[in-house]
């Protein structure tokens, strides 16, 4: 599904990701970490500027 990629996890946040995996019915960690970013994303790119997008992180508390 990454296409060989990897990403690192904290293992206290991998063990609540696949808690919520498995109670979601998602078959894999991948697939619900996948589907989580495609929705986070879609909200990013409803901006029309990079301002835009810049106060939607803020507004979702990835920046400051």
């Amino acid at each position: 599904m990454f296409g060989g990629s990897k990403i690192a996890l904290d293992k206290d946040l991998l063990a609540r990701v696949k808690k919520f995996a498995d109670i979601a019915g998602y078959s894999s960690v991948e697939e619900f970490v996948s589907h989580a970013l495609e929705k986070e994303l879609a909200v990013l790119e409803e901006a029309d500027t990079e301002e835009e997008i810049k106060k939607k992180l803020q507004g979702l508390g990835y920046i400051a």
